[in-house]
């Protein structure tokens, strides 16, 4: 009974006990509203994972590879993310636990002339721990890659509304330009129409571009301030953080040529290293070691121990080995559920890699056909700049041409400018489907994600 006694009392003292996490709701609304660029939090992360000093904090310009690291900081999704992770990991150790032996004591009646003591171990047989823990490790490797996916999906999406942003602002730019030119071109021909020079058809078709032009600028505003609050969304941070925030992308007018991505490799690539594919080879490989426990379970487990009983002032020791007899079933069922979800994972992981496949081609054959829509835009581009603007720049110099024929070819180049503006949008939203087909990202100015299987150090922890 003291030896009894004393197991228990060292058991209690070992019990792990409740502690509340509540979630106030308030709380949590107002770090996300006041989530900004300047966190000092922010800054120790950024630091860590570019291996070097950032000073001035904030920086004075931001890339996409900075932004991406404020958005692995910031987004809910990787703490959600990473929270799975921590639960597989947790699913590892109650593989790995070994069953408790147990205590039996049964006092007789009446009281003392009767009383026994039992004490058995059980022991698992053919593997089963190892099969256990086998499952529960490649499992856990499926959610650290699922991880890595959940980072590649917010850089993805960081990475298009970046190029959404910079593109608005860029043809809102180019838009005032052109409206500028019209508004010139309108003075112009009106001023004709005044002395008599023209008709009045020039004017007025002249005055509905204007017009159209107008109508454009302003959508197009309303499209950069849409652009501007969804970049904001894919880092989790309020638009007006966003707010006096020097945006670049050095790669963007430099899309890597077609030829630096042969074929064979994109592909050879895309159905070997991407992420939902190993993480499919993971689930697969659980499952394996699942059937491998199911089948190991036909030999049963035994339970061994020592036993005492006293009776009528006689004491007896015995020792007692027990085992349940596999006779009315050999865990044939679970053995065949554990083949069919083998076979199911066998299954989806080729149908990833096919689908891997087939998006990895259809990426490269649009990135290709983009950029060369993009290089006939600058060859356009240059022919007009080169040859008609500057031809009738001299032209106006030396008297041939007036400042109307100028207006012109202003406007023309303005128009390209738009087109070319376009033509490079969809290339680099081609190369950004390319690179989701591979997830790995493929500019001169890309880094690795730093993906960790542990929240951060600078992760707040709801009030306890």
């Amino acid at each position: 009974m003291a030896a009894l006694l004393g197991a228990l009392s060292a058991a209690g003292c070992a019990v792990r006990h409740y502690r509340a996490a509540p979630i106030a709701p308030e709380e949590t609304a107002a770090r996300l509203e006041n989530a900004n660029l300047a966190d000092p939090g922010l800054r120790a992360y950024v630091e860590q994972n570019l291996g070097q000093s950032v000073s001035p904090w904030p920086p004075a310009s931001w890339t996409l590879r900075t932004l991406t690291l404020a958005a692995l900081y910031y987004h809910p999704a990787m703490a959600a993310s990473r929270a799975r992770v921590g639960e597989a990991e947790a699913a590892e150790r109650t593989a790995g636990a070994r069953p408790n032996p147990t205590l039996r004591m049964a006092p007789g009646v009446p009281s003392p002339y009767l009383f026994n003591l039992e004490f058995a171990v059980p022991l698992e047989t053919a593997g089963k721990r190892g099969h256990r823990i086998s499952s529960a490790r490649a499992l856990s490797l499926a959610a650290r890659l699922e991880l890595g996916e959940s980072a590649w999906k917010l850089r993805s999406q960081l990475r298009q509304a970046l190029l959404n942003r910079l593109l608005a602002a860029r043809v809102l730019e180019a838009l005032h330009r052109e409206e500028e030119l019209r508004r010139a071109q309108v003075r112009m021909l009106e001023q004709r129409l005044e002395v008599g020079e023209i008709a009045r058809p020039p004017v007025d078709t002249a005055r509905i571009e204007l017009a159209r032009t107008h109508l454009a600028t302003v959508a197009a505003e309303g499209r950069a301030a849409e652009a501007t609050a969804a970049l904001a969304a894919a880092i989790a941070i309020p638009a007006s953080a966003l707010q006096q925030v020097d945006l670049v992308w050095p790669e963007l007018e430099s899309p890597p040529e077609a030829a630096s991505l042969p074929a064979a490799s994109i592909q050879r690539e895309a159905v070997v290293n991407r992420l939902d594919v190993r993480r499919a080879l993971a689930v697969y490989a659980a499952r394996e070691a699942q059937l491998q426990l199911e089948i190991a379970k036909q030999y049963p487990d035994v339970q061994i121990g020592p036993g005492y009983t006293y009776e009528e002032g006689h004491n007896f020791f015995t020792v007692g080995v027990s085992a349940t007899l596999p006779l009315l079933n050999r865990n044939e069922g679970p053995i065949a559920e554990a083949e069919a979800r083998r076979r199911q994972a066998g299954a989806e992981v080729l149908q990833t890699q096919a689908r891997v496949l087939a998006e990895s081609e259809t990426a490269l054959a649009r990135y290709t056909g983009a950029l060369q829509e993009l290089a006939e835009a600058d060859r356009s581009l240059a022919v007009l700049q080169d040859e008609r603007l500057r031809t009738t720049q001299r032209a106006v110099e030396v008297g041939e041409e007036d400042q109307l024929a100028l207006n012109t070819a202003e406007l023309e180049k303005a128009i390209l400018d738009r087109s070319r503006l376009d033509a490079l949008g969809r290339a680099q939203r081609a190369l950004g489907e390319l690179e989701d087909a591979l997830q790995r990202p493929l500019d001169g100015g890309a880094a690795p994600l730093p993906i960790s299987s542990q929240p951060e150090t600078t992760t707040k922890e709801p009030r306890q």
